[in-house]
Parts: structure tokens; sequence; C-alpha cells
């Protein structure tokens, strides 16, 4: 009588070796990004931390957890991969900076359907370039296997980020007054949402393709779609370092009108001037090709407003002032108004 073959794993469609190499591949990376909080190395069962408080009276934890959601349909059909890991990142950053946060780790989940060394590489270099980026320590996550779940070729990105902010610099909008300005600061592109509609029009609506070359943008498809989401932990840090500023509201799904009323008080309104700034020609494009409402393009995309600053009127020149010395391309967007928690467009 034959013996049955006997099963292993790879039958089942899991690789550990390749998993095991995918890992490898990235430990230069993930090391290149260890602060000085970090203890011990890559590969525990989980990261070891030990924060610094000592320039703070009263340490508060920030933690925020997050996806790249359909950008990474566009990131598949391109082949480029080294980027959404920075997008992720960089989201959650400016997630916990809202609320005034610094950021001191950030763990990663990767999950996929076929294990591919080299893709799981580049997105593991990813996320460390804008870890070291932010100061902040790729501490830790988990790469899955997880034949079935996914088609091949698939794969899903989420993580969680960790970091601190001293009590009296916290911002939770108990600070927001009538008469703040609100000031936005630009975008780098779509950054990480909107992405089901963007492909709907580019894809559906008019055929193209990642590799397709649209005058109007001046790059191909892929290239404006996969413009990295950008941190603003540099230009604004400062602003919170020294209470400059009441509020922040970081400009992603649900956009202006989701975003802003997370961080008013009940009786106050955000009223943004949408002509205060020039719309990028990728966010014209799709308002025109698609035949969008202005109202939903403000609800979906952020229009090349990334992150909105409230600021208290006597403080407005010299937050002006940093950002000019920074660099940014800032503009007065609107005002605080009595009202309801809603935003009213102008």
């Amino acid at each position: 009588m034959t013996e049955p073959r006997r099963l292993t794993y790879a039958d089942a469609g899991v690789d550990i070796d390749a998993k095991m190499g995918a890992v490898a591949r990235a430990k230069d990376a993930i090391r290149s990004t260890f602060t000085k909080g970090v203890v011990g190395d890559v590969g525990g069962f989980g990261g070891l931390f030990r924060p610094d408080f000592s320039g703070m009276s009263d340490p508060l934890l920030v933690a925020s957890a997050d996806g790249v959601g359909t950008k990474l349909k566009v990131a598949i059909a391109a082949g480029v991969h080294g980027t959404v890991g920075q997008d992720l990142v960089n989201h959650c950053v400016n997630d916990i900076l809202v609320q005034g946060a610094s950021p001191l780790f950030f763990l990663d989940y990767i999950a996929t359907g076929k294990m591919r060394p080299e893709v799981v590489g580049e997105i593991l270099e990813g996320l460390a370039k804008a870890c070291r980026e932010n100061g902040c320590a790729l501490l830790g996550g988990e790469t899955a296997e997880m034949p079935g779940m996914y088609a091949d070729g698939d794969y899903d990105l989420a993580g969680t980020i960790v970091g601190a902010v001293d009590r009296p610099k916290l911002l939770d909008g108990r600070k927001v007054s009538e008469g703040d300005l609100l000031i936005g600061l630009p975008s780098s592109g779509l950054h990480t949402n909107g992405y089901s509609l963007a492909r709907k029009i580019f894809f559906e609506g008019l055929g193209m393709q990642p590799a397709t070359e649209v005058p109007e943008l001046g790059s191909t498809v892929a290239s404006a779609l996969l413009a990295v989401h950008r941190s603003y932990l540099k230009p604004v840090l400062p602003l919170v370092e020294n209470l400059l500023l009441s509020a922040m509201s970081h400009i992603t799904g649900g956009g202006f009108p989701d975003n802003i009323p997370r961080v008013l008080p009940p009786s106050l309104d955000a009223v943004v001037h949408p002509d205060a700034w020039s719309w990028p020609p990728l966010f014209r494009f799709l308002q025109d090709k698609g035949h969008v409402a202005p109202a939903e393009m403000l609800r979906v995309f952020n229009c090349g407003i990334g992150m909105v600053l409230i600021v208290p009127p006597a403080r407005g020149l010299e937050v002006k002032n940093r950002l000019d010395a920074s660099g940014e391309d800032w503009k007065q967007i609107g005002r605080v108004q009595k009202g309801a928690r809603t935003v009213r467009f102008a």
C-alpha cells in the first residue's frame, strides 16, 4: 500500500521561507529607523520601547491606526510598491499631529495572497524611509501570507502609530474661538483618500492605464496618483511647541465637511472659501472629466489643501511668518464663526 504524500504548508499556498526572506531583506532598513528609545533588535515577539518624557510635565500617549485604501490598487497595477509605505506612515503621523503629538514608534501590517519578497521588501523600505524622516522607530509588525483571502498579486497595508504630547500643549478643539483664522497647507496630491472615485474616472471612464501620459497633468496617470502623502510634522510641530495654534484638521476621507467639524466646539462653524487657493491640475481634471459637482469634490478630495490650521487672530502674523520661513505655500482659506459645528462654503 502506497503511503500518502505528506502535505506541507507550501502545498496550502503559504511559503514560510519567502516570508522570512522578505523580512531579512529589510532588516537593515528597519534598524535604520531605531531611535534611542528602542530596546532590543528586529525579530522579537513584541517591540520594546523606553520613552523619554523628561521634558514633559504631564505626558499623554496618542495612538492612531489607518490604511492606504484603494491607492494600493494603483500601486499594484503600476508595479510601484516603495511609496505606499511612505503614504501610510505620513498619514498616521499627521493624524496624531493634529492633537499636538510627535511620533514615537510605528507598527505595520502587510497581508498578501502570495508572498513576493521583492514586493514586501519594497514596502518595508518605504515604511522605513518615512519613519526615518519623521524621527519615528519602525518597532514591529506582521507580514501574513493568506492564500484564498487575496487575489494573486494583491496585498493590503495598514499600520498603527504611537506618539506623545504634553497635556498643556494638547490640541483637542477646546481652544477654538469665534474669529480664529483657517490657514491651509498644500497637499502633494490626493494623499490617501478618494481613490475609488479617481480610479473610476481614469480607468473606467477614460479607459486610461497607469502608464498613460496625461498632457493636462504633465505626467503619467501613475505618477499623478502615486504622489506620496506628505507629512506636516516638520513645519507644524514648532507651532505646537510655541502654543500658536487653537486646533488642526487633517483633510482626509470626508474632505472638509467631515474633518474640520471634528475639532470645532458645538456652537461654531468653519467658513471656508474654496476660491482662496488654486486647485492643482489633478483636481480640476478629476472634476471636469468626471463631471463631479464642487460640493462632492470638497467632500471626497482635499482639493490641494491637506492640513488646516486653526489660529487665534493675535497669533496669525507669527504663524504666517514661521510658515514662510519653513517654505510653506500657505493660504488663508476662511474663519471660524458662530454656528452649529458644520463647514460652510462661502
